[in-house]
């Protein structure tokens, strides 16, 4: 058997994983270790991989459906890309600062759980390294979970129990408003779910927001906007909190359910490009316990 080790990120939560091959995982070989680690530890490095767009995907495959935010676009017979994080242009040059395609990239810079907007919302993120910047770029995480458990009573009894709203656009609307009228942004309905996710393996907490969330049940906008940006706040403190520097072949595998992510300004005129490839949650991820109703 592969010898596997592992060393913390921070305190609190993640690891770095070595001693693990990404592109030779399989359901018989080495997916259940790296499945309790997921578990246990929320968010996972691995280092100098060197993993092709379709080893990537089978990869993510063995956590569950790949998440394809575009299949209503795509032609018949037509398949399937890995979605990529970048500046990069199809022409080669990069996307000017203002740019819209720039603007969308700069929503990412505000904390959020992938995919919360979502009918089936996602179970985690595979991040790869492809292109990276001599300075700046970084994608910082943050555990919801670590946050809970130290959480002071007087916030957390003002949000548990109640559901959150999330919206897509509500996030773009943030950066641009001209962004946020562009279609990709309004395919979907407004989602509702339970502002804690209990992982069904361990029982540990996470709590479930992200900057696509609108309204807390129970509360006006106003009122609801003012809360979710304390436990936003509170969440995002330094010692919750994991920032990684790029470097090619670096990959990130963290729980959406617990994690919250997001990246960091670069140079806009240096190329950078990340694969991402999210995964749904499934019954067996727990979100039978976060359903609220429509």
């Amino acid at each position: 058997m592969t010898t596997i080790e592992s060393k913390p990120l921070t305190p609190c939560f993640g690891v770095e994983v070595s001693g693990m091959t990404l592109s030779e995982v399989s359901k018989g070989h080495d997916f259940a270790r790296l499945r309790d680690l997921f578990e246990e530890h929320s968010a996972l490095l691995f280092r100098a991989q060197e993993i092709s767009n379709e080893e990537h995907m089978a990869l993510a495959q063995l956590f569950g459906p790949i998440e394809d935010r575009k299949a209503d676009e795509r032609k018949p017979g037509e398949a399937f890309e890995v979605p990529e994080v970048s500046n990069v242009q199809r022409d080669g040059t990069t996307s000017g600062e203002m740019d819209l395609h720039t603007l969308n990239l700069k929503s990412n810079f505000l904390w959020h759980s992938d995919s919360t907007f979502l009918p089936t919302p996602a179970l985690t993120n595979i991040l790869i390294g492809r292109v990276v910047t001599t300075e700046g770029g970084a994608t910082e995480l943050a555990s919801t979970r670590a946050a809970w458990a130290a959480m002071p009573e007087e916030l957390k009894s003002r949000i548990r129990g109640r559901g959150i709203w999330h919206r897509y656009s509500h996030s773009r609307r943030k950066i641009s408003p001209e962004l946020a009228k562009l279609p990709m942004f309004n395919k979907w309905p407004d989602q509702h779910w339970s502002a804690v996710w209990p992982n069904p393996v361990n029982g540990r907490e996470g709590l479930y927001i992200a900057s696509h969330a609108f309204k807390v049940d129970g509360y006006d906008e106003a009122e609801s906007q003012e809360l979710l940006d304390e436990l936003m706040a509170f969440c995002t403190q330094p010692e919750f909190t994991y920032a990684h520097q790029w470097n090619v072949g670096d990959v990130l595998i963290w729980d959406q359910r617990a994690v919250l992510h997001r990246g960091t300004p670069w140079p806009y005129e240096q190329p950078r490009t990340l694969s991402s490839i999210c995964v749904s949650v499934t019954e067996a991820d727990g979100i039978g316990s976060i359903r609220m109703p429509a």
